[in-house]
């Protein structure tokens, strides 16, 4: 079997700790098995993704001795291709409208949901509107998001007990998908169409990915996205979901947090192999 894995940053800020570790890990996977490692811009979100962070993060991971297979796939040139998979998933009766403003959505969590960390988001428990406030609400030109219905996925599929994918790192054996951990997770949303859930199913399948490698905080997602691939009878890869990387305050790394990014630390006079060797790839 052959291997080909990727690494799949946002360019929503700058590069930390915890990315080059999962970088690292899948690219020192790629290698061992005499694989592919590829690099795709996970860029879909244009409201927070900037070219600058794009710029960087090539040459924080050109810094770590990183290379990849090119060319690196933008997700922002490729919209119809998950536009595509959008509408597959309405015509099948699984996708819903969603009206509810961001605010609304904050009250219903107890919490502001991160676009780029599915982990963090509590599962929405709403649903369908009344047929009769919908069509109010489309003839007022509200705008809306569009959800995936686990009970109409769930009655399409026969289920979600066969549902499962193999775990290579992470309480390693047959996994069977959780989906509901994360709700009726939003796949189109309002501002920007087809989101990263989608991008990331059609683009593993797209490239041949078989090793799906990244941070355990993943692990809910991952039953969502095999809701996806068999609703789009697309392949289901190998995951291998590494520890997080805590800092010294026992939490994990993490943009929003402002955790120390690799060009501080390149700016700072550390050396790749410095770096590489505290984060055990020495």
């Amino acid at each position: 079997m052959s291997f080909v894995t990727r690494f799949a940053p946002s360019p929503t800020g700058l590069l930390h700790r915890g990315h080059a570790y999962s970088a690292l890990t899948a690219w020192t996977s790629a290698r061992e098995a005499g694989g592919r490692f590829l690099l795709r811009i996970e860029d879909t979100d244009f409201t927070r993704c900037r070219a600058e962070y794009e710029t960087a993060l090539l040459e924080d991971l050109a810094w770590l001795g990183l290379d990849w297979e090119g060319p690196v796939r933008r997700q922002s040139d490729h919209r119809a291709a998950y536009d595509a998979a959008l509408e597959r998933l309405r015509d099948q009766g699984v996708l819903y409208r969603c009206f509810r403003t961001r605010k609304e959505l904050m009250a219903l969590a107890g919490v502001a949901p991160h676009a780029d960390d599915p982990a963090d988001a509590q599962a929405f428990a709403g649903g369908p509107l009344d047929p009769a406030e919908e069509t109010e609400r489309l003839g007022a030109g509200q705008p809306f998001a569009w959800r995936l219905s686990l009970a109409a996925a769930r009655e399409r599929l026969g289920g979600f007990g066969a549902l499962t994918w193999v775990e290579e790192t992470a309480d390693p054996g047959i996994r069977t998908a959780r989906p509901e951990a994360l709700g009726d997770m939003v796949l189109g949303r309002k501002d920007i169409g087809a989101g990263y859930v989608i991008a990331s199913v059609v683009d593993d399948a797209l490239h041949g990915v078989t090793h799906v490698v990244r941070g355990e905080d993943l692990i809910p997602a991952t039953g969502v996205q095999r809701v996806l691939q068999a609703l789009l009878d697309l392949p289901t890869p190998i995951y291998r979901h590494h520890p997080l990387l805590l800092g010294p305050d026992g939490k994990r790394y993490a943009k929003r947090d402002g955790s120390v990014t690799i060009m501080a630390l390149r700016e700072a006079g550390v050396t790749p192999d410095e770096l590489r060797a505290e984060l055990g790839f020495a």
